[in-house]
């Protein structure tokens, strides 16, 4: 039996009111179910690992969602507030709000002291005293302050020779140059970190009162990135020191006259922490202007070991048996041979798809059979991520071998009964094809099942391609690519590269050239950090 309605006012503000907070009790619980979806998803991530390529996408979508409802309830929540200001027959809604975790401790604290009342408001009495205090904390941000330096350098001359002497002028990354290392830091890493043209930037400084030359500033850019020289040439040993590397490219639009060529970015990735290796990870990126195979052939033209990349051709005459100065041996990538196959057994996106009122793209049972077993590598991989080579190939041997070898026999039954031009033979062949590279993980701890690590080191210019749109010049391309190498290092060593850079270009003039490696980012100190510490 249906529940009796409830007594609603008369008065035409009270029942306002009334609606007014159940709408905001509805957008609440709305934002309430929206936050536990977004743990849960979390949660499973975090439990199971990805079940999907498209999991992050989904859970950013959800985080975007949430954010919706979050502002949507606040609105209600307000006019819920205002309505019943109006009345006094009907209680304002208030609003249950997940707890905020505090602002961080290091954060310096400024006291605005609200004085205590003089006189008590229930009986007028004056004789107060002071029980406590309750805090109320704000997070504010102060804006951008330019200064100029002045430099003051005594002449001083002699009595005896009459010969004028005065101190040297401080040292700036150009010549006569006037950018400090705190400016021309964040110059650069705005540019080659944030991805923000120097016409932007140049902009946004002229509305805060300090114009700039935007011929001026290229100049500052171009000299920096000169200064820093040495540094690089020190990451790029380093990188190729190394036994095990993963190798990647991507497009960069390049301006031509009257038209755009596309260019290439060539990234290659130390990474020896997935097999507890005790060398820093660092990155090094090359441009070029066409993906012809000379380019990767110069590259690594003096290195040896092993390389995980995709099926790219250019490769090929690497992997020569009689290739000198050593061989190199390929390492295949399973994210690379999972893709098409899971593209085929999409089933959220024939979902959508159908929702949409298109025709939902066909489900393949192999491609997700196909799916269903590497992803049970990809889960023994998550286990032993970060133990040394020996315990991971002793892993592999045990768990992995058996469903690479099943897996094998699987698609080699499977292919005969498939067209030569099906989407799903195409997707076998590319493992079948290169089986011994995809494989070679099994006997060697140090490699990784994927090459994401080289991606990752990609994403910055993918997403910055959206914002810069092309690279001015070849030389333009060039010098990006020498200062991603610097700014991904220390991205992946945990390092703040705009801080880093700042004090490096304070310091790189005056500093002795066999101790260059103390400023590299896995070695860096601040200049101050070891005085704080003596004292």
């Amino acid at each position: 039996m249906d529940s009796p309605p409830p007594d609603l006012p008369d008065d035409l503000d009270a029942l306002r009111a009334v609606a007014a907070a159940a709408l905001a009790r509805n957008a609440d619980d709305a934002a309430t179910i929206a936050r536990q979806n977004l743990e849960i998803a979390k949660l499973k991530r975090q439990i199971y690992g990805p079940r999907s390529e498209r999991t992050a996408r989904l859970i950013d979508q959800m985080e975007l969602e949430l954010e919706d409802l979050e502002a949507a309830a606040s609105e209600d929540e307000i006019a819920a507030e205002q309505a019943a200001a109006r009345t006094t027959t009907v209680a304002a809604f208030t609003r249950k709000r997940s707890s905020r975790q505090p602002f961080p401790a290091h954060l310096p604290r400024e006291r605005v002291v609200m004085p205590g009342p003089t006189e008590c408001a229930c009986c007028g009495g004056t004789r107060l005293r002071k029980l406590g205090e309750t805090v109320t904390e704000t997070l504010e941000v102060i804006p951008r302050r330019w200064k100029v330096i002045q430099h003051v350098r005594e002449k001083m001359t002699c009595r005896d020779c009459e010969k004028i002497s005065e101190p040297p002028a401080p040292f700036h990354v150009t010549p006569r140059g006037w950018a400090g290392p705190h400016l021309m830091a964040m110059l650069l890493f705005e540019k080659f970190g944030q991805h923000q043209p120097l016409n932007r930037q140049v902009e946004r400084y002229g509305r805060e009162g300090v114009p700039l030359a935007l011929s001026t500033v290229a100049d500052q850019v171009g000299a920096g990135c000169a200064a820093l020289q040495p540094l690089l040439k020190r990451v790029e040993s380093h990188v190729f020191a190394a036994e095990r590397l993963h190798g990647d490219d991507t497009t960069v639009p390049v301006l031509a006259k009257g038209k755009t060529h596309t260019g290439r970015c060539w990234v290659y990735v130390r990474d020896d922490r997935p097999f507890k290796g005790g060398a820093p990870p660092a990155a090094m990126f090359y441009y070029s202007r066409d993906r012809g195979g000379a380019h990767v052939e110069e590259h690594l033209a003096r290195w040896r070991g092993i390389l995980q990349a995709d099926a790219y051709s250019g490769y090929n005459k690497l992997y020569a048996a009689d290739r000198s100065p050593g061989l190199i041996l390929e390492a295949g990538c399973w994210a690379h041979a999972r893709r098409p196959f899971f593209e085929l057994a999409d089933i959220e996106a024939s979902a959508r798809r159908k929702a949409q009122g298109k025709a939902p793209a066909p489900i393949s049972p192999m491609a997700l059979e196909a799916v269903r077993r590497i992803d049970q590598l990809f889960e023994i991989e998550r286990g032993i991520n970060g133990r040394n080579a020996k315990e991971r190939r002793a892993a592999r041997q045990e768990l992995s071998k058996p469903i690479v070898e099943e897996l094998e026999v699987w698609m080699r039954q499977e292919r005969p009964k498939l067209s030569r031009g099906s989407d799903l033979a195409k997707a076998m062949d590319y493992m079948l094809k290169r089986w011994t590279a995809f494989t070679r993980f099994l006997d060697d701890g140090r490699i990784c099942l994927s090459n994401n690590a080289a991606e990752r080191g990609l994403r910055g210019i993918a997403l910055g391609r959206k914002s810069w749109l092309f690279a001015g010049s070849d030389r333009g391309g060039t010098r990006a690519a020498a200062m991603y190498s610097l700014i991904v290092t220390a991205k992946m060593n945990d390092i703040d590269p705009q801080a880093w850079l700042a004090d490096v270009l304070a310091r790189i003039a005056g500093h002795p050239a066999h101790r260059l490696d103390e400023l590299l980012p896995w070695n860096w100190r601040p200049a101050g950090a070891s005085v704080s510490r003596a004292a």
